[in-house]
């Protein structure tokens, strides 16, 4: 590679790269939290646009012809972001995993605009280039006083289960010791979320109280709500952000923080006859972003595998052998 196209590769990947950084640094400014937050769509979504197309803008020009240069280029200057970010601290690895697909696919999607762009922005002036570069931050202020709409989603799963009702909601009501070795969410361990460890209830009744405590210090304050012996148990749930140290969650997915809170909870024993249970386990959980539709779906992902990876262990407790895998909707 001659010197030419070294310093064009250097521009094209690393004007894109600062530009991410900057504002990075600009949306996570305390003070200006009430115009610009990180957790928007002016930050989240187009961003990674106006950095696809910056890539596209700074590349040589032999590349830009190239489809396959203008939907994957992109992704350089977002991997770069990626790694920084994470060897300064600034962004945690569970939100890495959960904005990478938005990233790349948004960035890739500025690549195009940039290849079709490239040739009108060149011939008017850099202007117009500028104006596309400080989009974010006209919108995120916009943004800011429409405001988050909280949203309610539910997240269900089942199990089946051969062995007594009353040894099942055994299970149920006092969960004991899970070890590490029992524990099969795939998901929570892939993002470093805690795990579940144990939960008790105090009494069997309504009124009765427990927590559902997890490693690395997260615990769910558990209340029960409605009763029903060996059938229906429905609680409400609340998990206090102060009182989780600051590593175990990224700030941006705390469960009771800002952003996330996990509502109630809900246990069902329903008889199949023959000798055989299905538990279900549901529960309702708000998100409050102004990008709900996705943010939900990543929340009912999340909270399906907690929830499946906790009646695998009562299955497995309640029949006395290795369970098959609880089955989710």
């Amino acid at each position: 590679m001659n010197l030419p196209n070294r310093n064009a590769y250097l521009f094209a990947f690393g004007i894109p790269t600062l530009y991410a950084l900057g504002l990075r640094m600009l949306f996570g400014m305390t003070a200006w939290n009430e115009f610009l937050e990180v957790m928007s769509i002016a930050f989240l979504f187009l961003s990674p646009v106006i950095i696809g197309f910056l890539t596209i803008y700074f590349s040589p020009a032999e590349r830009v012809g190239r489809l396959t240069y203008r939907i994957l280029a992109p992704w350089i200057p977002i991997f770069f972001y990626l790694v920084i970010t994470l060897a300064l601290a600034i962004e945690g690895w569970a939100c890495w995993l959960m904005v990478l697909p938005l990233f790349l696919i948004a960035a890739s999607v500025g690549g195009l605009i940039g290849g079709a762009l490239r040739e009108w922005v060149d011939r008017r002036n850099s202007l117009r280039l500028s104006l596309l570069v400080l989009l974010p931050l006209v919108i995120g202020p916009i943004e800011g006083m429409i405001g988050a709409l909280p949203a309610t989603y539910q997240a269900y799963t089942y199990i089946d289960i051969e062995a007594p009702a009353e040894k099942i909601w055994d299970q149920v009501t006092r969960v004991a010791e899970i070890e590490a070795a029992d524990d099969s969410g795939w998901l929570n361990r892939l993002l470093g979320f805690p795990r579940p460890v144990r939960a008790e209830l105090v009494y069997e009744g309504v009124g009765a109280y427990r927590e559902a405590v997890f490693t690395n210090g997260l615990v769910f304050h558990v209340t029960v709500t409605e009763y029903e012996d060996n059938r229906k148990m429905v609680f409400d749930i609340h998990a206090d952000p102060h009182e989780i140290p600051s590593t175990p969650l990224d700030e941006h997915v705390v469960v009771g923080g800002q952003f996330f809170d996990v509502l109630e909870g809900t246990y069902e024993l329903e008889d199949l006859g023959a000798g055989r249970h299905r538990l279900h386990l549901s529960s309702s959980f708000e998100i409050k972003t102004t990008f709900n539709f996705y943010a939900g779906w990543w929340g009912r992902w999340i909270m399906k595998d907690i929830q499946a990876n906790i009646l695998r262990v009562e299955k497995r407790r309640a029949e006395g052998k290795l369970a098959v895998g609880a089955l989710t909707e």
